[in-house]
């Protein structure tokens, strides 16, 4: 009966470990005032297909809620 216990718990916290999956992603941007404004930074992105195609376009989104506009993904690598 512990055994199963044990064996409860633990695929529980796995499933929410991967429910809560985020991925950061390093990435350059721009805003285009004068002069010119460059940026490069990472941001987190919820969700669990870490690739650069598949956080491009939550990120473009984040970026341009702060009124910048992506140019590219550099890299992703998972959080945790």
């Amino acid at each position: 009966m512990r055994h199963t216990l044990y064996i409860s718990a633990l695929l529980w916290a796995l499933a929410a470990s991967t429910a809560s999956a985020a991925c950061v992603a390093e990435y350059k941007a721009k805003r285009n005032t004068q002069p010119l404004r460059l940026d490069y930074g990472t941001v987190t992105v919820q969700g669990s297909n870490c690739t650069p195609a598949g956080v491009q376009s939550a990120v473009r989104a984040q970026l341009a809620n702060r009124g910048w506009e992506l140019l590219s993904i550099l890299s992703v690598r998972q959080s945790g």
